[in-house]
C-alpha cells in the first residue's frame, strides 16, 4: 500500500500479470494519430506518461489543426476512463479486457537513487529536458518495476532507435498497418480458350470457372488471355461474371484537346473513371504514369456532357499534412494552394490550351517568323535610348487592366465549375454531385483519410491517387498511410475499384528516372 503526495491511500497499480500479456507504453504520437488506439491493444496493459499528458496539453490549442483536435478527443476520452486520482495511479480496467494507467517516473525525482536502467540511460541519453528522453526513461521505469514484457509504442523512428539503444524494446503502432505480403501485380491474367474468348468478345461478359472467380475481388480489372496468345481487358464484377470495359476512343473537354489511353493499365482507369457505379477509386501510379491528367480529363468530359453527372470538379492535396494552416499565406485561397496543386494547373493547360494546335505543315514557318520577331525585339531593346514595350500592359478589353488574356481553364475556376479544396476546412462539409481528386493521398494518415471520404455525399466521386513510395510525412509508412490503407479496407466492395499504373508516359527520360533513381 502506498500514500500519494494528494493523501489517497493506493493498493498499488492494478496490472494484469501472464506469460501473454505485455506492457504496451504509448508515446504522444500514436494517441495523436488515432485517439481510439487506447482501446485497440487486447487485453494488455496499457501505461501512459504523464510527459505525454504535457505534450497533449501543449497541442489542445492548435483550433484548426487535426493534431489539435485530435490532442481534444484523447483528453477527453481520459477524463471519462480517469475520473480521480485513485484511478489514474492504480489503473482502470477497459472495455476490450486491458488496463490503463498514467505513470509517473519516481526515479525522476530529486533525492531517488537512480537504478542501474536509469544509470545508463543518463549516460546513453543525458539531456532529460527533452520529452522524448523522458517518455523513454518512464518506459524503462515500468519495465524495472513491472513484470510483464514492457514495449515502447512510437510513431517516431529516432525515438524506436534510441529506446532500443538504451535496453528498450519498441515498435510502430501496427494497428492500422496493411498486411505484409509479396508485392502486387498491377492486374491479374485469366487463360481462356480461344472460343471463350470470342465469345467474350461478341457478348460483352463471361462467366469464369469456380477456380479462377474465387480469386478475384469484385472490380478487379483482369487481362484474358488465351494459348494462342490473344488478349483483352475485362473486370471482374462478382458472381463469376467479367464484364467488357466500357470506354470511349479518347476524352476531352469542350474546346480541349482528345486524351487516350495509351495503355492497358491507364484503360482500366478510364474505366473505373467513367463508370457511374463506382463512387471510390483508389490508384497507385509512380511519376509520369498519367493519374492526374487522366483523372481531370475523365471528370472535365462527365462534367460537360449533356446528362450533366456531375456539377464540378473539386481539386485537393494535403499541404504536407491534413490540417496544417496556411491561413498564413498571402492572398486567395486559390493563391495559397497554387504552389501545390500546380501539377494540375499544368494538366489544365495541357487538356484546355489556350491556342488549340494549328496544322502542322504551317507549324515550321509560325515558328521561323516569332523566333525572327523575337530577335528583332531584342536587338531593340538593346540599342540606346530605347523604351520598354508598353503593349502588354494596357488593356485588352476583356476587364484586366494588365493585359494579359485569361486562360480557358481560368474561367472555370472563376465561375466555380473547377473549384479548390482545402482539406484543413473540410471538416462538416457535405460534397454533392462533384467528382473530387485527392491527390498525394499516401501522404495522409487513415484517419485524415476517413475524414474526407466521409464528406462525399450521394451523387458524387472521390479519387484518391498517390504513389505510395514517395512519402514525407513521418508518421506514416508504405503500408501505414491513408491511400494504401484505404485500399485494403475498401477491396471487393461494390463501390470500389483500385488500378496500379506502372509505366510512365509522360517521357522516356521521366520513365528512367523513376525507375533508376
Amino acid at each position: 500500500m502506498a500514500i500519494l503526495s494528494s493523501g489517497v491511500t493506493t493498493t498499488g497499480p492494478q496490472l494484469k500479470i501472464s506469460s501473454k500479456i505485455k506492457t504496451y507504453v504509448l508515446d504522444t504520437n500514436v494517441l495523436l494519430h488515432d485517439p481510439q488506439s487506447i482501446f485497440k491493444f487486447e487485453d494488455n496493459n496499457l501505461a501512459i506518461p504523464v510527459e505525454v499528458l504535457e505534450e497533449l496539453d501543449a497541442i489542445k490549442s492548435e483550433q484548426s489543426t487535426e493534431r489539435g483536435r485530435n490532442a481534444r478527443r484523447v483528453h477527453r476520452i481520459l477524463q471519462e476512463l480517469l475520473p480521480d486520482s485513485r484511478s489514474m495511479h492504480e489503473g482502470v480496467r477497459l472495455p476490450n479486457g486491458g488496463t490503463l494507467m498514467v505513470i509517473i517516473n519516481r526515479s525522476l525525482i530529486e533525492g531517488t537513487a537512480p537504478s542501474p536502467a536509469m544509470q545508463r540511460l543518463r549516460t546513453v541519453l543525458p539531456d532529460l529536458a527533452k520529452k522524448d528522453n523522458r517518455i523513454i526513461a518512464s518506459a524503462l521505469f515500468v519495465q524495472e518495476q513491472f513484470p510483464p514484457p514492457t514495449i515502447l509504442v512510437t510513431k517516431d523512428v529516432n525515438v524506436q532507435l534510441k529506446a532500443r539503444a538504451v535496453g528498450l524494446e519498441s515498435q510502430d503502432y501496427l494497428n492500422d498497418k496493411v498486411p505484409e505480403s509479396v508485392e502486387e501485380v498491377s492486374y491479374s491474367e485469366v487463360p481462356l480458350s480461344i472460343y471463350e474468348l470470342q465469345r467474350f468478345a461478341s457478348e460483352g461478359s463471361f462467366e469464369l470457372g469456380r477456380d479462377d472467380s474465387r480469386r478475384l475481388y469484385v472490380n478487379e480489372y483482369v487481362l484474358l488471355r488465351s494459348d494462342e496468345g490473344k488478349t483483352m481487358p475485362a473486370r471482374y464484377t462478382g458472381n463469376g461474371l467479367v464484364r467488357r470495359l466500357k470506354i470511349p476512343e479518347f476524352v476531352r473537354a469542350p474546346g480541349g484537346i482528345p486524351i487516350r489511353a495509351r495503355n492497358l493499365e491507364q484503360q482500366f482507369l478510364m474505366d473505373a473513371l467513367l463508370d457511374e457505379s463506382i463512387s471510390l477509386i483508389t490508384c497507385f501510379g509512380k511519376a509520369g504514369t498519367g493519374k492526374t491528367l487522366l483523372s481531370t480529363a475523365c471528370a472535365l468530359q462527365q462534367i460537360f456532357e449533356d446528362t450533366g453527372r456531375y456539377d464540378g470538379l473539386s481539386i485537393s492535396r494535403p499541404v504536407i499534412a491534413l490540417g496544417k494552416d496556411i491561413g498564413f499565406l498571402p492572398g486567395s485561397l486559390e493563391e495559397k494552394m497554387r504552389p501545390w496543386l500546380q501539377p494540375y494547373y499544368d494538366a489544365l493547360e495541357v487538356l484546355i490550351p489556350s491556342k488549340p494546335p494549328k496544322d502542322p505543315q504551317f507549324a515550321a514557318k509560325k515558328v521561323a517568323k516569332k523566333n525572327k520577331k523575337k530577335h528583332e525585339e531584342l536587338i531593340a531593346a538593346m540599342m540606346p535610348g530605347s523604351q520598354p514595350a508598353l503593349g502588354h500592359h494596357q488593356g485588352n478589353g476583356n476587364g484586366h487592366s494588365s493585359g494579359v488574356p485569361i486562360k480557358p481553364y481560368e474561367r472555370l475556376i472563376r465561375s466555380g465549375m473547377v473549384e479548390i479544396e482545402a482539406l484543413c476546412f473540410i471538416r462538416g462539409r457535405s460534397i454533392a454531385r462533384r467528382f473530387f481528386i485527392l491527390d498525394e493521398a499516401q501522404q495522409l494518415t487513415p484517419h485524415e483519410v476517413k475524414t474526407v471520404i466521409t464528406r462525399i455525399s450521394e451523387g458524387s466521386k472521390i479519387v484518391l491517387i498517390g504513389d505510395p513510395a514517395q512519402i514525407d510525412n513521418p508518421y506514416v509508412d508504405a503500408r501505414s498511410n491513408g491511400l494504401v490503407y484505404t485500399h485494403n479496407r475498401m477491396k471487393g466492395q461494390p463501390l470500389a475499384a483500385h488500378v496500379t499504373l506502372t509505366k510512365g508516359e509522360r517521357s522516356r527520360l521521366a520513365e528512367l528516372a523513376a525507375d533508376l533513381l
